[in-house]
């Protein structure tokens, strides 16, 4: 089974995420985004790391392809977004044309989705929705934007469901 969890910001995706695995054994957490050195973020981080079991492990890493194709267990990525900003971060690009930023998310993505089609593990990837808003004053923000929108399509073409976290209801589409 393959879920993508998206939702708005504190809307619930973690902990809904989290629950679809609560029944493993054991669960490989990928943590995909960057860290900041912000004692919000930190906290925020800490949370997280709280409600894990102590049976899951924890990857750092923005290598979810490699990590879905080594997978044994089931995996719960967090999140696509982090993910995003994460690669997007490393290789310099924010402010290069959108072709080549767009280029680089998507060779990424697509090694991503060859590996999550191919895992015969339970994997639940969760993502922000973005498109709901305004349309960003800032280049980068409109980059994000609209590099998540096609990361989070992409990734539901390959789940077998995708769920909608609103307010900590979920909707099952």
């Amino acid at each position: 089974m393959k879920v993508l969890v998206t939702g708005g910001v504190r809307s619930g995706k973690s902990r809904h995420a989290e629950s679809l695995l609560a029944d493993a054994a054991s669960v490989t957490y990928v943590a995909a985004g960057p860290v900041y050195d912000d004692a919000d973020w930190a906290a925020r981080i800490a949370a997280h790391r709280a409600r894990r079991p102590a049976t899951w492990s924890t990857e750092e890493t923005r290598d979810v392809a490699g990590v879905l194709r080594a997978a044994r267990e089931p995996v719960l990525v967090d999140c696509l977004g982090t993910w995003l900003t994460g690669v997007v971060d490393d290789a310099g690009l924010w402010e290069e044309p959108v072709e080549e930023v767009e280029a680089h998310v998507l060779r990424l993505l697509g090694a991503t989705l060859a590996a999550l089609t191919a895992t015969p593990q339970p994997v639940v990837l969760v993502t922000n929705e973005v498109g709901l808003g305004v349309v960003p004053e800032h280049r980068s923000a409109r980059v994000f934007r609209d590099l998540l929108g096609t990361i989070n399509q992409r990734v539901a073409e390959a789940c077998d469901e995708v769920h909608l976290v609103v307010a900590g209801r979920v909707l099952r589409l």
